[in-house]
Parts: structure tokens; sequence; C-alpha cells
């Protein structure tokens, strides 16, 4: 008799990204080599200590899928008192933001170049963030795509618990289904409070950079939804 043997297959994780990396230019090559040491973190799967990380900068704050991160760059600028960490997983992105912190001499970006779902919990420690932002995540229209979405109950769930207390969750997207269902899984989180009231979108934070991406929603006639919300 011969014994049948059963191979256990690993379930792969469902994706939020797909990595449209395109051609890393020789600029971004040279400051993923040269500037990593200064800006990046090591994706060592160790918590995060954001005093020794910082010099004692508060408050955190954190901006997962940053683009090129004009946005970090503009808010360090602006707060040279608080310390500001960016998730990413696009090198070439992090590569024109390592470039930008360089010729800036910004000293309170920390990025690092990791899956934001897998970060989040590894990573970050609970109370330990005084803002998160979250701007134009992969909105995957298709239907049967919108399990990939980042921002679901328990991505939002994990978020919260990252915040102090009154510490904010601050979204932003273009589209109107997938506004629909953030607005439901904040509201629905008891961690969380809609800073704008029950049913309702937030006005855009000045501060808020606009970058290429949601010009060409705006041109393309897209309606961009932001959402504010605070830790209980």
């Amino acid at each position: 008799m011969t014994r049948k043997t059963t191979s256990k297959t690993t379930k792969k994780p469902i994706r939020s990204y797909v990595r449209r990396e395109g051609r890393l230019t020789v600029g971004q090559k040279k400051a993923l080599h040269e500037f990593w040491p200064r800006y990046g973190v090591a994706d060592d799967q160790s918590r995060l200590d954001a005093i020794k990380l910082f010099l004692n900068k508060r408050p955190i704050t954190l901006e997962i899928g940053f683009g090129n991160g004009q946005n970090l760059i503009n808010l360090a600028l602006a707060n040279p008192s608080n310390g500001f960490i960016g998730v990413d997983v696009h090198r070439p992105g992090v590569g024109h933001l390592l470039l930008e912190l360089n010729r800036l001499n910004i000293t309170n970006v920390r990025i690092l170049l990791q899956d934001a779902v897998e970060a989040i919990p590894a990573r970050f420690s609970e109370n330990s963030l005084h803002s998160v932002l979250v701007y134009f995540p992969d909105p995957w229209p298709k239907k049967r795509h919108h399990k990939r979405r980042l921002l679901g109950p328990e991505f939002i769930h994990q978020l919260a618990r990252l915040l102090i207390l009154r510490g904010t969750l601050q979204i932003a997207t273009d589209c109107d289904d997938y506004a629909q269902s953030i607005l439901e899984s904040i509201e629905k989180e008891p961690l969380l409070e809609n800073s704008a009231g029950t049913r309702c979108y937030a006005e855009r934070p000045k501060e808020r950079v606009i970058t290429r991406y949601e010009a060409r929603g705006v041109h393309l006639g897209h309606q961009v939804i932001d959402f504010l919300a605070h830790r209980l």
C-alpha cells in the first residue's frame, strides 16, 4: 500500500498595491544607496522607538503611501519640531524623496520601504502617533478587486490603535464608492469619531499638497472627498 502525501500550500496575502515602478533614474538609484542610511529605517520587523528615531521630537505623524513625498516634505519643513514617518513600497518615489530630503537638509523624516499592511502591526506601538495620513490609496474600482482595498474595517481599526487620545486619522480619495465604504468603516469603529459629524465628509485640510494624481483626477471631473476622525 502506498501512502498518499498531501502538500501544504501557503496562501498568498492579498496585496493592496501593484508594483508599477518603471525604471529608477540614476539619481534615484544613487539616493537609495547613499542617503538611505540617513533617512531609512531597516526592515527588521522590530518595534520602532520614535523617541530614539527622532531624538525626542514630538508629535509623530505617519503618512502611508506618500508617492513622491511632496506632502511629507512640506509638512516637515513647516513643522521642524515634529517627527514624520513615511511608508511606501515604490522605490522610485522613495528615491525621489531621499534626493529632496538631502537637498533641503531635512532631518525630521524617516522612511520605511515596506508594505503598510505588514508594517503597521509589526513596527508600530499602540498610542504612539499623533496623526496618520492616507491620501489617495489605490481605489481598485472594479468590484472583483474591492478585496484589495487598503482601508477596510480591520486596517482602520489597526490605525486607530496607533493614535494617541484625540489623535487624528486623515484620509482622502476621489472614488465615490470607496469613500462610502471608508465612511462606514470609520463610523463603525469604536475607537474613532467622525470629526466632521455623523455621515459627513470633512473639509480639505489646508496643509495637504495637491499632487499630480489629485490634479489629474480633478481635471477628469472626480470629486475629492476628505475624512477627519479622532481617537476616542
